[in-house]
């Protein structure tokens, strides 16, 4: 196995910066056409497409779409019968995903202008949100909590959640999840139709108000293909990492970090970004010794090769410079003061600071939600959080002595806008006795 390793200073250094991050195509044409088909058959035949579709590629077939939500009493039964080892690190995890979302609760306030009018903001949570859960290639509670919890804090009045669940089986630790973040409904569908019956409901699947949660392609181009419809959190691709280091870092700790996000599926990322040859020199030696002994040791190959690299920089100016054109998802910054690069850094889903904050421990159980922007959109957007689940109201109570002072301002402005009623409506306040 070789991954790919370059210089900045080398002459084809632009290329395969671009190569690296053109690698997350969706290839949206391709997805649309077949996507666009299965939404508008579950958005027509509802219950009866979810079944079709459900049978044929998750090989689970029910006679009735109701016996596709899983009781309640089934996720408390996979909670209680856990081994006390996992049922702990659930708790665990739990806890500290809802204790870090307490604080970025928003909440209602208020002012008096010097007119006497009151302005203020009024925070609302949504009423239903669904939960997509994926369930193709590996089981995810730890995706159950990262979604619903920050939700439940938020104050979402119902939470729905689908996962696939191939030839019936669903991972004992997945229900676990969903009874301990208080999931409201389960329903065993996955793929394309899934978010379609959450963004328009079917005879048994509730029309939701919102759709979160990662996916596969299919998943992402309905999200895409739902929205406005239905509220979405982002368009989540494949997984990625990128590391800054220097020679204080231990290189096999570095290479099981990037093998940890490469692990996910062969469209993972992880990029290794360094100005010490002598460190990228042992971590390529590291990642032939290590990987043999890896249990997914194909796909994290398949990802290392396809998509990673080792890159070495002139100096932290160059490599602050690919983290902000990167936006990774995950930024790990292996150095001796991480502090040092934090206020130079402008986009990242996720920043772990120091040798001993591996990704890993993000995932799981540190407390953030692990649901990041993908592709370079922590350009513009953020990590999931209690704010994804809430909305905001704008307030206004104007005095009369409020509208009097501001009635001829808006007249004026109606004027020039030629909005003869919007100036009369305001104008009709200057009346007020």
């Amino acid at each position: 196995m070789s991954i790919l390793r370059f210089a900045l200073s080398d002459p084809s250094a632009e290329q395969h910066l671009q190569q690296l991050q053109q690698r997350q195509s969706l290839q949206q044409q391709t997805f649309q056409q077949n996507v666009s088909v299965i939404i508008e058959d579950v958005r027509q035949r509802g219950d009866d497409a979810l079944l079709e579709y459900t049978s044929r590629w998750d090989r689970f077939s029910v006679a009735q779409a109701a016996q596709l939500e899983l009781p309640k009493s089934a996720l408390q039964q996979a909670y209680q019968q856990l081994p006390a080892a996992q049922r702990q690190a659930l708790d665990i995890s739990a806890a500290r995903v809802s204790a870090y979302h307490q604080h970025q609760l928003a909440h209602d306030w208020s002012y008096v202008d010097d007119w006497g009018n009151r302005l203020g903001q009024r925070i609302t949570p949504l009423d239903r949100v669904g939960l997509y859960v994926p369930g193709g290639k590996a089981a995810y509670p730890s995706s159950v909590l990262m979604n619903a919890l920050p939700a439940k804090v938020a104050g979402v009045t119902e939470l729905i959640m689908v996962v696939p669940t191939p030839d019936g089986l669903l991972n004992p630790l997945v229900k676990a999840a969903a009874w301990l973040a208080g999931v409201d409904r389960v329903f065993t569908i996955g793929g394309a139709q899934a978010i379609a019956a959450l963004a328009y409901g079917t005879q048994t699947i509730p029309r939701v108000d919102k759709i979160v949660g990662p996916g596969n392609a299919y998943v992402a181009t309905a999200k895409r293909l739902v929205f406005g419809e239905v509220g979405i959190d982002m368009i989540a691709g494949p997984s990625e990492i990128l590391i800054v280091a220097d020679d204080t870092a231990n290189a096999d700790w570095l290479v099981l970090d990037l093998f940890a996000q490469a692990e996910h599926d062969e469209m993972a990322q992880s990029i290794l970004v360094s100005p010490s040859a002598a460190l990228l020199q042992q971590v390529e030696r590291a990642i032939e010794r290590l990987l043999p002994d890896q249990p997914r040791q194909k796909i994290i190959a398949q990802a290392l090769v396809s998509n990673g690299a080792l890159i070495q920089v002139s100096g932290w100016s160059q490599a602050i410079a690919l983290v902000n054109r990167f936006a990774p998802e995950h930024l790990q910054l292996c150095v001796a003061t991480p502090e040092a690069l934090l206020p130079t850094i402008r986009h990242a889903g996720a920043i772990f600071m120091g040798h001993h904050t591996p990704e890993a421990l993000g995932d799981y159980c540190l407390g953030p939600s692990h649901v990041l922007p993908t592709a370079g959109s922590a350009r513009f957007s953020s990590p999931l959080g209690v704010y994804d689940f809430q909305k905001r109201s704008s307030i206004m109570t104007c005095s009369i002595q409020g509208a009097q002072a501001l009635a001829e301002i808006a007249g004026t402005l109606a004027d020039s806008e030629q909005l003869a009623a919007h100036a009369a409506s305001a104008r009709a306040r200057l009346q007020a006795k």
